[in-house]
């Protein structure tokens, strides 16, 4: 569920169901248990004592006024009492219980149907690590590098806060010798991979290449080694 201003739903039946979907899952042992809720302790008290009861309440004011053949205004004041009532304690159990835990984990909230967590946006760092790399050439003409963070099992994807990469690159008769100030052409992509084009007369020639992290305020990272295919 999105978090918003007030997470809490207008409508009747939006608020009963979402009541409902957050006690059946914080009414589960393993569940409750595990987010710090052990019998006797202050805040499965406050839960069973306070909550549960107030729930009852709502859930009954609402039951009777769900069929509109029997919904007099009678009944609609009476449902509108038990919200008055039930809504100020659902907002403590979130605000006052589960979302200051540091046990309740957001997949939690989630299955509870309320919000996640509102988390304030990490400062990127400075990459301190370069790229992992992986090329492509099953194209005649054309070499595709791949790029991923280093520490991903299944290569792909960015570290936090990057934007994309840098990679300097030239074409040479052989890799011997061939050193970082040689490499004299440069290309920068926000998503994997670089794809690079030749000309016919480029082909078996060597493609030398290294790459860096660039983050979200313009600042780069080391360079990764030297790394050469053959044009295709």
């Amino acid at each position: 569920m999105a978090t918003h201003k007030d997470w809490i739903p207008k409508k009747h039946e939006a608020l009963y169901n979402m009541a409902l979907q957050t006690w059946s899952y914080l009414s589960i042992p393993e569940n409750h248990i595990r987010m710090g809720f052990i019998a006797d302790s202050p805040g499965w008290t406050w839960v069973t004592t306070v909550f549960v009861p107030a729930l009852n309440t709502e859930k009954k004011a609402f039951e009777e006024w769900e069929n509109p053949a029997t919904r007099t205004t009678v009944i609609t004041s009476k449902l509108a009492e038990a919200e008055k009532m039930f809504i100020p304690i659902y907002r403590m159990l979130y605000t006052g219980f589960l979302k200051s835990c540091p046990l309740v984990t957001d997949d939690d909230l989630i299955a509870m149907g309320l919000p996640q967590r509102q988390r304030k946006h990490k400062r990127a760092s400075i990459p301190q690590k370069s790229p992992g790399a992986a090329t492509d050439t099953s194209h005649i003409r054309r070499v595709k590098v791949h790029f991923y963070s280093a520490d991903s099992a299944h290569k792909r994807g960015k570290p936090h806060g990057v934007r994309g990469a840098e990679m300097r690159w030239g074409i040479f008769d052989s890799a011997h010798g061939i050193s970082f100030d040689r490499l004299d052409r440069a290309s920068f992509g926000i998503r994997t991979p670089f794809v690079i084009d030749f000309l016919d007369e480029q082909r078996g020639k060597v493609f030398c290449f290294c790459i860096r992290w660039e983050n979200t305020r313009g600042e780069k990272g080391p360079f990764g080694p030297m790394l050469s295919t053959i044009i295709p």
